[in-house]
């Protein structure tokens, strides 16, 4: 066991009297530049990986709780109306860490979430939504015993019950996955890298472009699991551990066109390891390849710093400073749009975390 857990363990309590209340917490996607892919363990990851915080791509997740009395311990709520399906998994989730939280069991939790964009679309809406139950877990616990949020903490539960969600945690940018390039780094949760961040950096724009808004063929879970006979793998995983550290620097320099190579070179190895795996799927959209295309071109044409990265969906971040904001926006609605379903995009940026509501 981790001394971390062990510390936890010893500060776990029980409820002492009847509370009854309620708490909201929003937390924010986030978008990888250096891809996680693939992990061993207890949602321990294979490789190293960075990311941006979003802003305006979130979660809202309120919690009203009250004391236990039936066998039922929590009702989901998604968008409006009840969701078994979610609800099975929060609570599956929440019945593991009850060592941590024994509280829980003396609970009955009504759970009502929400997001600002399409589940499951590929825009990590697990890592704002279980980082946003997560965060609610630690104010209850706060409300019980007293003792603050510790974002460590938030962030290694987080990541059991999404690796992503683990970099949820922290504002701008974060890093999870134990790296040479910082030693305080840790495969078990993220660390926050703002104060790393160039100032180019702080307030970077990302245009989410929605190709397709569906649900995407294949979740992120059985994506990782094909990872362990992809003949690609640990050749993956060296050179993630290569961009992680080249990244790390390109952030630290505001180096605009190392930041484009890698970050872009990180979105197509995605993509190519899972047509790569056995079995093979794309989730990229003949869309996602015509806007890739033009950014590129636009890019060469007007020497504009814009890059594209994907998670493991269609939909296409555009990414950029926020200093060509105008000129960006003017390529999206005179080139870009027509390739967005009904002509959807999210006019995101990089974000301060989560927080209460």
């Amino acid at each position: 066991m981790h001394d971390l857990e062990k510390k936890w363990l010893s500060e776990a309590r029980q409820i002492t009297s009847e509370i009854q209340g309620s708490l909201s917490w929003q937390s924010p996607s986030n978008i990888a530049l250096v891809k996680y892919w693939g992990k061993h363990g207890n949602q321990l990851p294979n490789n190293p990986s960075i990311s941006f915080t979003l802003s305006e791509s979130r979660t809202e997740t309120t919690i009203h709780y009250s004391p236990r009395e039936t066998k039922e311990s929590i009702s989901f709520f998604f968008e409006g109306k009840e969701n078994s399906a979610f609800g099975q998994k929060f609570e599956s989730f929440l019945s593991s860490i009850k060592p941590f939280f024994p509280f829980l069991d003396q609970l009955h939790l009504k759970i009502e979430s929400s997001n600002t964009f399409p589940h499951s679309s590929g825009i990590a809406s697990s890592a704002s939504a279980m980082s946003a139950l997560v965060m609610g877990i630690l104010d209850l616990e706060k409300t019980i015993s007293g003792q603050p949020v510790d974002f460590i903490k938030a962030s290694w539960f987080s990541r059991l019950a999404s690796g992503s969600a683990s970099r949820s945690v922290y504002p701008h940018a974060a890093l999870w996955g134990k790296t040479s390039a910082l030693p305080e780094s840790s495969d078990h949760y993220a660390i926050p890298l703002q104060s790393y961040l160039h100032p180019v950096f702080l307030n970077f724009r990302d245009s989410i472009l929605i190709t397709d808004s569906e649900k995407k063929a294949v979740s992120s879970r059985a994506g990782h699991s094909l990872m362990d006979g992809n003949p690609y793998a640990p050749a993956r995983y060296q050179t993630a551990n290569q961009n992680t550290v080249e990244l790390l620097k390109a952030l630290q320099n505001g180096d605009l066109e190392h930041f484009i190579q890698i970050t872009e070179s990180e979105a197509l190895q995605l993509h190519a390891l899972m047509m790569s795996s056995n079995p093979s799927f794309i989730l990229m959209k003949p869309n996602s390849l015509s806007i890739i295309s033009a950014i590129q071109h636009f890019r060469k044409n007007t020497r504009i710093p814009i890059c594209f990265t994907l998670d493991a969906g269609p939909n296409i971040h555009l990414l950029y400073p926020e200093n060509y904001k105008e000129k960006v926006l003017d390529f999206i609605q005179n080139e870009l749009i027509k390739w967005c379903q009904n002509e959807y995009w999210i006019d995101d940026k990089t974000g301060h975390g989560p927080s209460p509501y």
